[in-house]
């Protein structure tokens, strides 16, 4: 028989271990295959929700936010980019050269949910900014990479035109720092268990195989 499940998957789009978790979640999820059908949802967070509008150069931002020199920034980069490749997640972090405000990317993937586009446009907001380095907060970018997974441009444009999404998006931000969510990404089923971290494959298919036994 097959579980149903409902997975809430709070995190950010500028975060490079929310990319990493994803990919692991969905790995986990086609090795599970019929025995669970997930429903997914991306819900908000913001790494840096007081980042200007014109951004901030990534090693500057790196060193003064967690104190890191540039070599273990190096190193950690690294790092995150074998487990990214592990999952199918290309790094490209040579042209991710500055941190971005995100919110309005937050605004259009509460719309995507709701247009049955959100897994899509996530995975795009990922690559534009991981992969391409593209700036995460320029509105033409957000409305071309919304287009580019099936959505409406000039819906999008207009969305981001307006403060449309902004106080779902407030209150989602609002709700997860309010259940203890300090850090992403965090991945929550059925509302109860909670796996923190960009984790392995295997512990994410062994928490989707032990739940399922639960729910059936």
């Amino acid at each position: 028989m097959t579980a149903r499940m409902k997975i809430d998957f709070v995190s950010d789009v500028a975060c490079p271990w929310c990319a990493v978790g994803l990919g692991a979640l969905q790995e986990a999820m086609a090795r599970v295959g019929n025995d669970v059908d997930v429903e997914l949802h991306f819900r908000p967070f913001e790494l840096n929700p007081d980042m200007p509008a014109e951004g901030q150069d990534a090693v500057e931002h790196l060193v003064g936010k967690y104190g890191s020199t540039p070599e273990q920034i190096a190193q950690n980069g690294e790092a995150i980019r074998q487990r990214g490749e592990s999952v199918g997640f290309p790094f490209d972090f040579a042209r991710r050269k500055r941190v971005y405000n995100t919110f309005d990317a937050h605004r259009l993937l509460h719309w995507a949910d709701l247009e049955g586009r959100q897994l899509e446009l996530k995975k795009a907001l990922f690559s534009s900014y991981f992969t391409h380095g593209e700036d995460s907060s320029d509105r033409e970018t957000l409305v071309r990479v919304a287009a580019s997974v099936g959505l409406d441009a000039d819906r999008a444009r207009a969305i981001l035109a307006s403060d449309e999404f902004a106080a779902e998006v407030r209150e989602e931000e609002r709700f997860y720092m309010s259940q203890g969510i300090r850090s992403v990404p965090a991945v929550i089923i059925n509302e109860r268990h909670l796996i923190s971290g960009g984790q392995p494959v295997e512990v994410f298919e062994q928490a989707l195989r032990q739940l399922a036994k639960e729910e059936v």
